[in-house]
């Protein structure tokens, strides 16, 4: 795992290497075992690199790497797992290179001049994110994997082409313009991420997951193209649907996941996981564990709230797979102390609370190991997230009940849960907020937009903001999918790369681990996206055919219990040990001369939750945290 960022400059001279280290001194957590530098001034074209050995410790693995036929110069981030035997094809085929090492930079590079970048990318497993630069073309190609679990960003910038691993690195360039993009703080306010193509800043942009971007000093505009989608993986899902029975899928998904294991246990440092006891990572370590020689060490970190404490249940599962396992008792204190990192290491806004457990027990781990696998994914693969069985019954009793009917059910609701919430019952009241908006939503679209978004039923109070926010993905309006099936699909496109796999990446290369991801290997979401829906959720609970392969290894009844996620109590730190804290970002004056947001919404939203007449964490949260991120700039 690595970091880089470059740069296209027409008017750049020597001195370019020094704004290159520059650019990678500040991702030097991505990679703090070597460093590179290569900058061809002739051609205004530069790369630098931040990396940590993987995979080939030796400098046969250091970038950036020229091809051999000295056709492409190359720098990237992520594993190919199948490097290997893209290697054998290649020998087989007559067209290897004396290899110099047995890093899959050299595999990658040898493929690229043999079969061409689009073909060498189909045919590779892994996470990535890159940049090629084409000697005879004159052109530079950023490429990121099948479902952006790795970053990039670019986009010009005062006549500058910029691109990097993460923004830090292409502020460090002397002409990087950083203008907040409004509508990107939108989206924050609604979904708690900036989601799609957008970043915090006007102008710069992240490649899309699965997709390639052309781009060179003469043809400026850059030109971007799928090489593998999700739409296209659930078209052909729908189009050839698995027609075997309940054994045939369990043995079909476990023969799946053994394999994407086997491949992501390669390594030349130390290996682990994280294990919190639930059905997702549980299924990891147990499957890592049958094919492992000796006790994987396994990592959960413990909360003194039992309503957020998964430690004893990761224990169990620890005992009973016989693994290495380590657990760290976090205090209230130690998980607060966190916060105040979070503008560093989420160099754009990200109002996903799990973050501040998911550093800390990427903290944990990397004392011990430098790659943790993880069982994220399994929610939206397999249809896990309670919002889907909430999204079931509100959508059943929106096609049931005419909207009239239901604007009144949801009057009631409104009005009822400020009540609640003044005589304790915040979750309750909670509940009743959500009621009153979804139930009366006017189409299944909207039910899940009110379903999922924040600020529902209001307007979102960001300054220069004309148009609310929409939580909607076009990908995947031409296909014939269910409801249920579409609010899933979107999952994938923009919950998972947005937040999920952003938070995962920044918290744990925040501390140098590599984290890799087995159930995004793109042959098993293929393999989901041709399951029949009672295959992912059977009775109203989710993954089922994950539980049916887990409980081959851990006993039903230790695995089996109400899903907790992986969060703090925020509701409650934001009334207590947060609230000076808070109370100090939301002052009206001081988001008056921000310039960012509406003083007025936000003020009474805070009133609501310090008060308790409502739970309105989820809404002012987001706000907290990009004002603490705009003062740390």
């Amino acid at each position: 795992m690595c970091g880089l960022a470059g740069f296209l400059d027409r008017d750049v001279d020597r001195s370019g290497e020094d704004v290159l280290r520059r650019m990678a001194t500040r991702i030097a957590h991505r990679g703090p075992d070597d460093d590179g530098v290569w900058l061809d001034a002739e051609n205004g074209i530069g790369f630098c690199q931040r990396r940590l050995a993987i995979v080939d410790l030796s400098a046969a693995g250091h970038q950036p790497m020229g091809s051999p036929r000295g056709r492409y110069h190359f720098v990237w981030n992520g594993e190919i797992y199948n490097h290997l035997a893209l290697r054998r094809v290649l020998e087989s085929e007559g067209e290897a290179p004396v290899w110099r090492g047995h890093s899959d930079t050299e595999t990658l590079l040898a493929c690229f001049e043999n079969w061409g970048v689009v073909e060498t990318l189909k045919q590779t497993v892994g996470m990535f994110s890159m940049a090629l630069w084409d000697v005879e073309a004159q052109t530079l190609t950023l490429a990121r994997d099948r479902m952006g679990e790795k970053p990039l960003y670019y986009g010009w910038s005062n006549g500058v082409f910029l691109f990097g691993s993460e923004l830090k690195a292409l502020k460090a360039h002397p002409k990087f313009a950083s203008d907040i993009d409004h509508e990107a703080l939108g989206d924050l306010l609604r979904r708690q991420y900036i989601a799609g193509s957008k970043s915090i800043y006007r102008g710069i942009s992240k490649v899309p997951p699965g997709c390639l971007l052309t781009v060179s000093l003469k043809d400026r505009e850059p030109v971007i193209s799928s090489y593998w989608s999700v739409a296209d993986a659930a078209l052909q899902g729908h189009a050839m649907p698995f027609r075997g029975g309940d054994r045939e899928a369990v043995n079909a998904l476990e023969g799946l996941l053994s394999d994407a294991i086997a491949l992501q246990m390669v390594a030349d440092v130390p290996v682990g996981a994280f294990l919190s006891g639930g059905i997702d990572s549980s299924i990891i370590v147990a499957l890592m564990q049958q094919q492992a020689s000796r006790p994987i060490r396994t990592f959960t970190i413990g909360f003194e709230d039992d309503a957020y404490n998964e430690a004893p249940f990761a224990a169990d599962v620890a005992r009973h797979l016989g693994t290495d396992h380590t657990e760290v008792q976090i205090s209230p204190r130690g998980a607060l102390d966190v916060i105040p990192l979070l503008p560093q290491l989420y160099d754009e806004p990200l109002a996903d609370i799990s973050q501040v457990p998911t550093y800390l027990v990427s903290k944990l781990a990397r004392s011990q190991v430098t790659v943790s696998l993880s069982g994220d994914a399994g929610d939206e693969l397999f249809g896990g997230y309670n919002t889907y069985g909430l999204a079931e019954r509100f959508l059943r009793l929106n096609n049931t009940l005419p909207l009239p009917v239901r604007q009144m059910l949801g009057m009631g609701s409104a009005l009822a849960a400020p009540l609640v919430g003044a005589l304790g019952q915040s979750k309750l009241s909670r509940q009743l907020q959500l009621a009153a908006s979804v139930v009366a939503a006017h189409d299944a679209q909207e039910t899940t937009e009110r379903l999922l978004g924040h600020w529902s039923g209001e307007r979102i109070p960001v300054s220069g903001l004309n148009v609310a926010s929409k939580l909607t993905h076009d990908a995947f309006d031409g296909l014939s999918l269910s409801d249920l099936e579409r609010m899933m699909a979107r999952d994938m496109v923009g919950y998972l790369p947005d937040d999920i796999l952003v938070k995962v990446d920044r918290a744990s290369m925040g501390v140098s681990l590599e984290s890799r991801v087995p159930m995004l290997d793109h042959r098993i979401v293929e393999f989901a996206l041709t399951l029949p829906m009672h295959l992912r959720r059977r009775e109203g609970i989710g993954k089922w055919i994950l539980r049916e392969v887990l409980y081959r290894h851990v006993p039903k009844a230790m695995v089996e219990r109400p899903k907790k996620g992986f969060g703090v109590p925020l509701a409650q730190w934001l009334r207590g040990p947060l609230r000076d804290w808070a109370e100090d970002l939301l002052d009206p004056v001081s988001l008056k001369q921000d310039g960012l947001f509406e003083a007025a919404p936000i003020a009474r939203a805070w009133q609501q939750h310090c008060s308790g007449a409502s739970d309105r964490h989820n809404d002012v949260w987001p706000v907290l945290v990009a004002t603490q991120w705009l003062r740390a700039q």
